[in-house]
């Protein structure tokens, strides 16, 4: 019964392979038409082939085997090339489609078994030129024949295996390496054919299977025409709608900007940009149906404003756009930006109580920044980066300096790609001081790029571009990789603080590359704070959980970066595997001059002790500010008051000139005198 079932099952495999299907008519006549435009063009090549290897031949080998063979193989070829031509504009039945793909199922076998045998007999005459010349003959032939026998599986299959299993075997019987090198290469490259030949063969049936399904369909598609018509154009109008504000939506936008220019006949108007501040954390921390009433509620709003020649849209998630007419001057503009920040800025009332939100609005003015509608677009996004950037809210109209700006922008996105960032990216290092210890304890490695032709571009500048582009996580890794190369040469008690982007967490993939560019590095985790801001946690609480989990992992310090200047920053302390927060730098510039800021840094360093997390101080600049400092308990500093960032070349000779009680009693008058 066990051989009965094998048997049973070798026949139904070889069928499948290699027995010409009879069970679908319209593929059959499929797979005659195809092969009456590719076989007699591959008779003719082999022809042509055999021709040119016979003549090569003809003064070393006998002539019965450059003369009489060729000319008989090649005969009986021709009378095929013949068969085919005469048949190939005729209409045939499924059934005599059959025939003729079951005759030339029959026929390639022989074929292809004497013209190998002439091949290989062939062979062991010449030199090594010959026989290379007679190798790449039968190699190239047979692949030829696969792909003009593609759509005939079971002759494509015939002949690979009549024609590579004689010559393999062969190859690899002489004991040649070169001839077995040559073999190897053949059964690679023969594997890969036969993985296309079934992939392209099963796409040919699957294609001829589905043209005629469609051709059933098709009739019945054009009664449904007239009702799918009408019922589009109903959709169309809801196309331009956004669902959720019932304002006119991203795609309603672009096609009243597009009309609007077409028809105004050069007429000033601008259209703006609106991006609300801080909705994503409200949107995380509320849930979305909250994020939706917000929404909602700004596009209220914002309706009332669509008036006297402004229109209002929402682009998506939140982001709002308008278009404003009749409108010539820049102080108008910004004017109505105002106006719409302040509407939007007014309390909004939620099921547990009340929140406020910013906005950010980008204009630019046509004709003058652009009369190209993506153009003008693209102005005045850059306006709401400006605007967000350098003011974190209100409104900016695109200008000829940041036409400059923009296109300097343009030229940093092109290098980016372009350049080479592993020569190109280099680190520096700032310290960070232990006051109780008085010593360098650590260095916070800062990415720099120099560029040939753009020369030193400010990480303010790169660092953005590169998340857009994609580029940050290259960036990472190569800066982390040469902060753990200066890192070797440093003492032991020295560790490096390494700055990561929201996209170097928000993946494992990304992570365990880091992880790899550690591990390759052999320096010792412990060694190494990886910084990560609280904006990236934001963007995915739960991956940011899992990427620093896995840094801790690893054995790796994680430290929550800007601290105190996010949303909500409380909230992630103690759900975050962090061991130190670094105090941000605009809390401690005006330290000693603003009691706001002065009980902050009190309230965080408090909280870090509290919670058993190291606290650093960022951006110590004045000896005023580290006396501060140390009286609110501050142990770890960083800044311009010890030192500049500087090359790693730099760092060693730093160490061993630093001398931290000079600069801590300059800051502590009381001590100086003591030590007088």
């Amino acid at each position: 019964m066990a051989f009965e079932a094998v048997f049973s099952r070798a026949k139904e495999v070889f069928n499948h392979y290699f027995c010409v299907p009879r069970n679908n008519p319209d593929l059959t006549v499929a797979q005659y038409r195809s092969l009456s435009r590719h076989i007699p063009l591959f008779y003719i090549v082999l022809i042509a082939n055999t021709a040119v290897v016979a003549a090569t031949h003809l003064n070393i080998a006998p002539p019965f085997l450059t003369i009489v063979v060729p000319v008989l193989l090649s005969g009986a070829v021709m009378t095929r090339v013949f068969a085919w031509l005469s048949m190939r504009k005729a209409e045939v039945t499924p059934d005599q489609a059959l025939q003729a793909l079951r005759r030339t199922n029959l026929l390639t076998v022989p074929l292809a078994g004497l013209f190998t045998a002439w091949a290989l007999v062939l062979h062991g005459y010449g030199d090594a030129y010959h026989q290379g010349q007679v190798t790449f003959f039968v190699a190239i032939t047979v692949i030829a024949c696969i792909f003009s026998l593609m759509h005939l599986r079971s002759a494509a299959l015939s002949v690979a295996l009549v024609v590579n299993v004689p010559l393999l075997v062969f190859m690899v019987l002489t004991g040649e390496p070169t001839f077995i090198a040559t073999a190897i290469n053949i059964a690679i490259v023969s594997v890969a054919m036969l993985s296309v030949l079934q992939s392209n063969y099963n796409d040919f049936a699957q294609l001829t299977v589905s043209r005629q399904a469609l051709l059933l369909q098709q009739r019945e598609l054009e009664k449904r025409t007239a009702a799918v018509q009408r019922l589009s154009n109903r959709n169309l109008s809801l196309a331009r709608l956004d669902s959720l504000t019932d304002l006119g939506n991203r795609r309603s936008f672009f096609e009243r900007f597009d009309q609007i220019v077409e028809t105004c006949g050069g007429e000033r108007f601008a259209i703006g940009i609106l991006d609300l501040d801080s909705f994503k954390p409200i949107n995380d921390l509320h849930g979305h149906a909250v994020g939706d009433h917000v929404l909602v509620e700004v596009g209220t709003r914002l309706r009332e404003f669509s008036r006297d020649g402004v229109e209002i849209f929402r682009l998506g998630g939140d982001e709002f756009g308008f278009i404003m007419r009749n409108t010539r001057k820049v102080e108008a503009i910004v004017a109505f930006g105002d106006r719409i920040c302040e509407a939007v800025a007014r309390p909004i009332s939620l099921p547990t109580g009340y929140t406020s939100i910013s906005a950010s609005v980008g204009c630019a003015i046509y004709p003058l920044a652009a009369t190209d509608p993506q153009l003008l677009y693209e102005r005045a996004d850059y306006a709401l980066y400006e605007a967000k950037r350098h003011k974190g809210s209100g409104v900016v109209v695109f200008s000829g300096a940041q036409e400059q700006a923009l296109t300097r922008k343009h030229a940093i996105e092109r290098a980016l790609v372009s350049c080479d960032l592993e020569d190109e990216m280099y680190t520096v290092f700032q310290p960070i001081v232990e006051l109780r210890s008085r010593r360098i304890v650590g260095f916070e490695a800062l990415g720099r790029w120099a560029n040939p032709q753009l020369g030193e571009i400010s990480p303010m500048s790169f660092i953005p571009l590169a998340e857009r582009t994609g580029q940050i996580t290259a960036i990472s890794r190569i800066l982390l990789r040469k902060s753990l190369k200066a890192l070797k040469d440093w003492p032991d008690d020295v560790y490096v603080s390494v700055n990561l982007s929201a996209h170097d967490i928000a993946n494992s993939e990304s992570i365990i590359r880091l992880l790899g560019v550690v591990n390759e590095s052999g320096a010792n985790p412990e060694r190494i704070d990886f910084e990560i801001t609280e904006t990236a946690i934001v963007q995915d609480f739960e991956q940011a959980k899992t990427a620093l989990n896995m840094l801790r992992n690893l054995g790796a310090n994680v430290a929550l970066d800007d601290f105190g200047t996010g949303y909500s920053s409380l909230s992630y302390i103690h759900r975050l595997p962090f061991n130190k927060i670094k105090v941000d730098r605009s809390f401690v510039a005006e330290i000693e001059s603003s009691g706001s800021s002065f009980k902050i840094v009190k309230s965080l360093l408090m909280l870090c002790n509290d919670m058993g997390l190291k606290a650093i101080a960022e951006g110590v600049e004045t000896a005023d500010q580290l006396r501060v400092l140390r009286q609110l308990g501050c142990n770890k500093v960083q800044g311009y008051y010890f030192s500049r960032p500087m090359p790693a070349e730099d760092v060693l000779p730093f160490l061993d000139r630093f001398d931290a009680h000079e600069a801590i009693e300059a800051a502590n008058p009381e001590l100086k005198r003591q030590s007088a």
